[in-house]
């Protein structure tokens, strides 16, 4: 079987369910064909954004995604607690799941699950259905996506994290979300708590590492969680969900590339490398996308996208560098604890992965964190 189609999008993660949506809502008469190994697009995920990250014409197909959103967030450090001022919004992989079906379903396009893609070509996708039978799927475009187990893997540190979505036995009574309670005790790199307020009674609560390895002990953490959730005096009736994420955050990652196929997503660089936030990045390739013929996206304006994008990316990795190289596991926490005493449209434009040369002057002025090792940055110590 060879089917011939517009977009041949290889994954169906959170990449490639953008692009889809996107192209879906610009280029009515698209053929697009999703392939995905998994039984449902998006798998087990939350995926969250600063409302100025966003251009305004993503607005009409990244609103249906949305579950929740917040006026601001709060960070607390040590030394120092902040409220910041900027919407924030999360997106959950089973509302994804849920766009893409409904905007694939017409004759023209296709959601192939439970299909492992064998082999992928500039214009040519290979790959064989759960009953044994294969496809060929000619496309102008086809897009790799298919995640950060593909990433490179050398020279970086590791985001890792256990994140439970818990029903509780009385309202929490918080008001935003925290993006960082670095409060506890530091260990195996930066460490802190994420929660998030999904309704009055149920919170995503997430203990996360910036750490030197990649191992995970998702036992342990499930203990962390338990015991800092009662510290809250919350009480937990239910776990409605897991979610687990190891992700590279790595200071030697190649420019991404722009030629066919256009290999997207974590494992084509198209992501921030200091926070693993991908979803603001991966809604500005794909309304980009969107916004060109599948038969001339290879072109001008994608190549430009991606210098400006390889510019973000390699000073957002010599931040990781610093970080993980120039200072201890243990005193990581300083690093962002500083960072937070910026003004908050820098914040705001940090996170985005659009930062000006006068952020970028802001970040380094000014007494450098505590705990910075002068070994390390001398290069007179191995770490």
């Amino acid at each position: 079987m060879t089917d011939h189609v517009d977009y041949a999008l290889v994954g169906g993660g959170l990449q490639n369910g953008l692009i889809a949506l996107a192209v879906a809502a610009r280029q009515r008469d698209a053929r697009i064909v999703v392939i995905e190994r998994g039984s449902a697009v998006g798998g087990n995920h939350t995926w969250c954004f600063h409302a100025g990250d966003l251009p305004h014409d993503t607005a009409a197909w990244i609103a249906p995604l949305i579950v929740g959103r917040w006026p601001g967030y709060d960070v607390a450090f040590p030394s120092r607690k902040r409220t910041l001022e900027s919407p924030y919004a999360a997106v959950s992989s089973s509302r994804l799941a849920a766009c893409v079906s409904a905007a694939l379903a017409t004759p023209r396009s296709e959601l192939l699950l439970d299909t492992t893609v064998e082999h992928v070509e500039a214009n040519r996708v290979y790959a064989r259905r759960a009953d044994g039978t294969a496809v060929a799927i000619d496309a102008h475009a086809v897009i790799d996506a298919r995640g950060p187990d593909r990433a490179p893997s050398s020279a970086c540190g590791w985001q890792k994290f256990l994140g439970q979505e818990l029903e509780l036995a009385a309202p929490h009574r918080l008001e935003r979300p925290v993006l960082m309670d670095a409060t506890l005790p530091q260990r195996d790199g930066f460490r802190f708590m994420y929660v998030l307020p999904l309704a009055p009674d149920r919170v995503l609560v997430e203990d996360t590492y910036f750490s030197d390895r990649s191992d995970l002990d998702v036992g342990a953490l499930r203990g962390e969680i338990a015991s800092y959730v009662a510290a809250r005096g919350w009480t937990i009736t239910t776990v409605a969900r897991e979610e687990t994420g190891v992700l590279p955050m790595p200071w030697k990652l190649a420019a991404p590339e722009p030629r066919p196929p256009l290999v997207a997503g974590y494992a084509g660089g198209w992501f921030h490398p200091v926070t693993g936030y991908s979803f603001p990045i991966a809604a500005r390739l794909s309304a980009l996308i969107a916004s060109l013929p599948a038969t001339r996206l290879f072109g001008p304006e994608l190549a430009a996208f991606a210098a400006a994008h390889a510019r973000q990316l390699a000073f957002a990795q010599r931040l990781t560098f610093m970080m993980f190289r120039w200072f201890s596991p243990d005193q990581r926490h300083h690093v962002l604890e500083r960072f937070y005493r910026l003004p908050e449209a820098s914040i705001r434009r940090f996170y985005a992965l659009q930062l000006t040369a006068g952020d970028r002057a802001r970040i380094f002025a000014g007494r450098p964190p505590r705990g910075l090792s002068w070994r390390a940055v001398l290069g007179l110590e191995a770490r």
